[in-house]
């Protein structure tokens, strides 16, 4: 299968917590407080896993953290797809908004310091 990707994805472990979602026409959700573990990173965006059924065509604020780096990234994140995997919930596709090519240099950093092992390993059961 011929990957369509722009940008190579990265495995990651962060637990984020989702505290409200808006949508540009000021419709907001508040008081969510749902976690979220992002599996995989790249330029573009993420994929994360949540027990809670988020609405797509939504966005909400990420703090990102690499372990490798001493930069913090502050996102917009939409959320573009949503699938159901088994009992877990759901598994999330979104994309950054925005986000500055002045922070290429961190993710190119994170991706030299995972050397062989730059390719995520996400083992979900599709419903």
């Amino acid at each position: 299968m011929h990957e369509k990707r722009k940008n190579k994805r990265l495995p990651i472990k962060l637990k984020l917590e989702v505290s409200n979602l808006f949508k540009q026409d000021g419709i907001h959700i508040d008081a969510l407080d749902t976690e979220i573990e992002v599996f995989d990173i790249s330029k573009a965006g993420i994929g994360f896993m949540s027990v809670s059924k988020l609405p797509t065509d939504y966005y909400f604020n990420a703090t990102l953290e690499f372990d490798n780096s001493e930069y913090i990234i502050l996102s917009v994140v939409k959320i573009l797809y949503r699938t159901q995997i088994g009992d877990y919930g759901y598994r999330y596709g979104c994309e950054f908004i925005g986000l500055p090519s002045m922070y290429d240099h961190v993710f190119d950093e994170y991706a030299e310091s995972l050397g062989d092992d730059a390719e995520p390993e996400i083992e979900v059961e599709q419903k």
